[in-house]
């Protein structure tokens, strides 16, 4: 909503200028020419071309599924949203509601109901996204675009052929793909994905997540309520890569009581499939003591990389740095090629949705009038699970590292009224601010409905505000 909000609100004004590349109209070919072509329609990609079309630009977009939004919307943070809030809801009807006073009799899972459901809101959105494309003009071409040369993008389509088109902008939205682990083969039914876990047919006896980031322990939180026992290796001593560690504490403790086992400062050597079941071999990442862990489905989430298959950077002489991201020239998103820009999960920063429609906005503003802007200090981070986790800015081993002198206040959701009206009282809010001046540095939520009191803090910072100011 904040999204669609911001597109049709972020216009130019009536009386600007017309921007350079409106005046310099077309090649003489019987090419299709566009002003702006987007490779990828996932939130940074869709976003971007809606937002060029809105401002004025002739607009196509690439995309070889056969529905919009990319990964988060078809197989990533939508559909996980959906089975996190009706494993929640299964989970609190059969443990909860009777000490409440409600009394449901048998409560049932019924998994393909609850897939259904899931797949019900994934259609309704990337439906959305299609409707706004006809509603903005942007074409979609369906398909996968290769790059032939600085202007040329060659589109091999979906049911047949191959198209040439022309562009003077080309932005890169081609996201991500998880990332492979040596020792494990994808399958996707019993060693499997993100992807795989929000398909599975039936709730597996044991699970073992491999990865305590974001994504391992949403997808871990689904299946744990819905009656899976589910072990969680991490390789570092803390779960949840890059939240503050007063927090991450405080998360393990919490989902622990809930059932699910951690084993921190693990490492995974292999596995094997045998009888039906999957063997995984471990042991201390400092060395030493190993162990095997048997389970009916592995995840694996130990992160994403950047997915550039098939994009023909060579072509233009784009070379993605160690990690397969492709590097930025300039504040403005261009690559080294000028006319060529990039954004979200291909390239540097978190790998965001929400960061890569800000970035797939200011590109875009970047190409039609030289101005744009994203503030990376004022991009929050949420795991919704329950308790939720958020967090915008420093954390205290940031601030330490840099040398910056800090106050902190923290407050227990066991001190607040409401949290213990409805018996849902885990968890603080902890707020960094700069010693001299008070103004925030940092915000680091733990427990009920922390996702959205986030965006208290975010505004907050957005405007340079100070402890005093949302206190």
């Amino acid at each position: 909503m904040l999204c669609s909000a911001a597109l049709k609100t972020r216009r130019l004004p009536v009386a600007a200028a017309a921007p350079a590349w409106q005046l310099i109209r077309a090649y003489s070919s019987s090419t299709k020419e566009f002003d702006t072509v987007v490779i990828g329609a996932g939130p940074g990609g869709y976003v971007a071309a809606i937002k060029a079309a809105q401002l004025g630009q002739k607009t196509a977009c690439i995309e070889k599924r056969e529905t919009l939004g990319g990964t988060c919307l078809n197989v990533g943070c939508i559909p996980s949203k959906a089975m996190l809030n009706n494993s929640h809801l299964y989970h609190e009807a059969k443990h909860n509601f009777a000490k409440r006073g409600i009394d449901v009799g048998e409560v049932k899972l019924n998994l393909d109901q609850l897939l259904a459901d899931k797949d019900k809101a994934v259609t309704g959105l990337t439906r959305g996204i299609e409707m706004l494309f006809k509603k903005n003009k942007v074409e979609w071409l369906k398909g996968t675009g290769t790059l032939k040369s600085a202007n040329e993008i060659e589109v091999s389509l979906n049911d047949g052929g191959v198209e040439s088109i022309r562009a003077k902008n080309i932005i890169i939205a081609t996201g991500s793909e998880p990332s492979p682990f040596p020792g494990f083969e994808i399958d996707e039914k019993q060693i499997i994905t993100s992807t795989g876990a929000l398909a599975l047919e039936k709730v597996p006896e044991k699970m073992i997540v491999i990865g305590g980031g974001v994504i391992g322990l949403e997808l871990g939180s689904v299946w744990s309520r819905l009656g899976a026992e589910v072990t969680v290796v991490e390789y570092l001593p803390a779960i949840g890569a890059g939240m503050d560690a007063e927090l991450a504490k405080a998360f393990q403790r919490s989902l622990s009581k809930q059932g699910i086992k951690f084993k921190t400062s693990t490492k995974v050597v292999d596995s094997e499939k045998i009888a039906g079941k999957v063997l995984v071999n471990v042991e201390s990442a400092k060395g030493g003591k190993k162990e095997t862990l048997e389970a009916d489905v592995v995840l694996l989430s130990v992160g994403r990389r950047p997915y550039t298959e098939g994009l023909g950077l060579e072509n233009v002489g784009i070379r993605p740095d160690a990690k397969g991201r492709v590097e930025l020239a300039d504040q403005q998103f261009r690559t080294s090629v000028p006319n060529i820009r990039v954004i979200g999960d291909v390239t540097m920063g978190p790998m965001l949705a929400h960061k890569a429609e800000e970035e797939g906005i200011a590109a875009v503003e970047y190409i039609t009038n030289g101005h744009g802007h994203v503030n990376y200090n004022v991009i929050p981070s949420v795991i919704y699970t329950h308790p939720e986790v958020a967090w915008v800015g420093k954390n205290e081993q940031q601030l330490k590292e840099e040398g910056v002198k800090y106050k902190i206040g923290s407050f227990p959701f066991a001190a607040n009224s409401r949290a213990k009206t409805i018996d849902d009282a885990e968890g603080l809010v902890k707020i960094i601010t700069d010693a001299e001046t008070d103004r925030i540095l940092g915000a680091h939520i733990i427990g009920p409905n922390a996702g959205e009191m986030i965006a208290e803090a975010c505004l907050a910072m957005e405007y340079g505000g100070s402890a005093e100011d949302v206190a």
